[in-house]
């Protein structure tokens, strides 16, 4: 039977720089979405990319000195580096710079302006370089952009602009009568009443105040502003052409069944690029869904702050598995969600580590000491393992049911419902206790046979979101992966099959302090402070306080110092130790000038044999503290102490 496709797009991301883990969020989402549709049977095309043009970038590769299309080839780069490290699986990764993508993008501009819905006229308002919008003074919130909050500038400039208008009320028809194209229902109702009755105007499509972007190539002065640019990569990366030779592909997956995107960006998928699908005689995407935000504990993320999160940086501390977790998990449906670093540890240690990971080593540990592994079903049942069954085959249910919502965060929930019931499960029957009696053997069979089948069936649910993490968990019981359809019957695991004879740690419990001491040094990193080198010393043998009380070390005044003569290297002082003046050389010349020294107070070992260096006698030794970087610094006091005075 053939399987039913099913197209998922995020958002394509700005190649304006490095994204933070709220950028990242969409990405593990929207893969989470494709792998359980994949579970589900579906014949599933992700696609994923970056938005590579627009004044934005033009203006930040002037800044680095490097070509625009340098400039986003490093920046696309790392987002698809960062992409794979979250293992996420998708199948395509657009890139609006792509030839076959600038190319398309050409051919519908000039579609749409022989059709006339595309003419050219004058702009002039306030614009918004980070947003690269135009509003109007009635459209500004406090005299600023009402998107970003940043400062907007006046701007007049010859462009070419989309009749937005000719296709509103088609569109509000649209709306109203298919109420799931828009998610959540809030959105929804937001770009209903504040964009669409409240009247379209027509929108910008061109620029000519800047170069980088895809020439309109019938008036080169201008290129293609980023609407059409951007958004028509839902249908370039299936093989879309306005000519009608369309990819194979394109006609098996569009219409795209999910868009998923940041509620920032709602107005221009859910009005602007169904009007010009419209215009292209095009169906419209079933759904386009506005996911809130993931804010970091005390406010927005700012590199200034040093407070900005970034998943690689995340999964050095935690591993992939748990960032796509708490990302997953702690984002509501609607509101935004809050990411600390504290919390971070404290999930991973109660849900993870203890929840999860204690539940699997102590099964596969008891199945070990009981049974030298092997895992059998004797069916030996008692009243308390109906229970667990049920819970176990009504899971998949409901987690299907949330799935279909796009509540995924509830659909883990209800996964991990699943791993504590079997915690439950097993103070309820005391495995220990049953490993006493010979005659109750069989029945500590089954109850170990009930709950690596249950972990079995929850590893299978977790895959969508935390692949590694399920794969090792069957990996180290030796089940399979099984179908959707197979979830929700218990019994499946195969009795007398062995598990790992040494169970792995699935995620170790985190010290808080010690962990929030490796993110101080990440922030540190952030702010541009340098990042602290230790120096390696060789480590000498110890010594008892009878030793350290032979050397001693008294207040030393430097009264006089010059270079030594025959020596680039060498300084000699004279300083006064209480009532006697000491003559003692030092190799410090690289490091401070004679006059620097003079006046000092500092450390001085007083009871070494003199020596003479370079024909000059010394009688003692000036305290110093050198780095493996070459730095040096003499050891002085910081009070002001008589010279002469024992430092013990």
């Amino acid at each position: 039977m053939e399987k039913k496709p099913y197209y998922i797009t995020t958002a394509i991301a700005y190649t304006s720089g490095k994204p933070h883990i709220g950028n990242t969020y969409e990405i593990v989402l929207a893969d989470s979405i494709a792998r359980f549709k994949r579970l589900e049977g579906y014949d599933v095309r992700f696609q994923t990319g970056t938005d590579e043009h627009g004044q934005k970038i033009e203006l930040k590769a002037e800044e680095a000195g490097i070509t625009p299309q340098q400039f986003v080839d490093q920046v696309s780069g790392e987002i698809k580096r960062i992409w794979d490290l979250m293992n996420t699986s998708y199948d395509k990764f657009i890139r609006t710079t792509d030839k076959d993508h600038e190319k398309q993008v050409q051919k519908i501009f000039k579609k749409l302006y022989d059709k006339g819905d595309i003419y050219k006229g004058h702009y002039e308002g306030m614009y918004c370089t980070p947003c690269e919008s135009f509003f109007t003074q009635s459209q500004l919130v406090d005299g600023k952009c009402p998107d970003c909050g940043r400062e907007v500038q006046p701007a007049k400039e010859e462009a070419y602009f989309f009749k937005m208008s000719k296709y509103a009320d088609r569109l509000i028809q649209y709306i109203e009568e298919h109420p799931e194209f828009i998610q959540p229902e809030s959105r929804k109702n937001e770009m209903m009443n504040n964009f669409l009755k409240a009247g379209l105007q027509d929108l910008c499509v061109s620029r000519t105040s800047f170069r980088w972007g895809i020439p309109v190539d019938f008036d080169p002065k201008h290129v293609v502003y980023v609407w059409i640019d951007a958004l028509t990569n839902y249908i370039t990366g299936l093989g879309y052409d306005c000519e009608g030779n369309n990819d194979a592909m394109f006609e098996k997956y569009w219409p795209a069944d999910l868009h998923l995107i940041g509620k920032d960006i709602l107005r221009f998928h859910t009005i602007y690029w169904p009007i010009m699908l419209m215009a292209l005689d095009l169906p419209l995407p079933k759904q386009v869904f506005g996911h809130p935000w993931l804010l970091q504990g005390d406010g927005k993320m700012s590199k200034s702050k040093g407070n900005v999160i970034y998943a690689d940086d995340m999964a050095d501390l935690f591993g992939v598995d748990a960032v796509r977790y708490f990302v997953l998990h702690e984002m509501p449906f609607e509101n935004d969600g809050v990411i600390t670093w504290e919390l971070l540890v404290e999930r991973l240690n109660s849900e993870l580590a203890n929840t999860l990971g204690n539940l699997v080593n102590r099964t596969i540990s008891m199945s070990n000491k009981y049974f030298d592994g092997v895992v059998k079903n004797s069916g030996v049942e008692q009243e308390v393992d109906a229970d667990l069954k049920a819970v176990v085959t009504q899971t998949i249910g409901k987690v299907r049911e949330k799935m279909d919502k796009l509540r995924v965060a509830d659909a883990m929930t209800e996964i991990f419902n699943l791993f504590k019931r079997c915690n439950k499960y097993i103070d309820e029957t005391m495995p220990w206790a049953l490993a006493k009696k010979e005659e109750d053997k069989p029945r500590l069979e089954t109850v170990l046979y009930n709950l690596v089948e249950s972990i079995a069936i929850g590893a299978c649910l977790l895959e969508p979101f935390m692949p590694e993490t399920s794969e090792r968990i069957l990996t180290q019981i030796h089940a399979e992966k099984r179908s959707f359809d197979e979830l929700d019957k218990f019994g499946k695991y195969v009795s007398g099959t062995k598990v790992t004879d040494k169970p792995e740690i699935l995620f170790a419990r985190l010290d808080m302090e010690e962990t929030m001491a490796k993110v101080e040094e990440i922030q540190k990193k952030q702010k541009g402070e340098p990042e602290v080198k230790y120096p390696e010393v060789e480590i000498k043998e110890e010594i008892s306080i009878d030793d350290f009380d032979k050397v001693q070390i008294r207040v030393g005044e430097i009264l006089h110092c010059e270079p030594v003569k025959k020596s680039k290297k060498l300084l000699v002082s004279q300083i006064r130790i209480g009532e006697e003046v000491r003559q003692i050389v030092s190799g410090i010349a690289q490091y401070y000038k004679p006059e620097e020294m003079v006046g000092k107070k500092v450390a001085v070992i007083t009871n070494l044999k003199p020596v003479k260096l370079c024909g000059v006698e010394s009688q003692g030794m000036i305290l110093a503290a050198g780095d493996d970087d070459g730095n040096l610094s003499v050891l002085t006091l910081d009070r002001d102490m008589i010279a002469g005075s024992e430092i013990c």
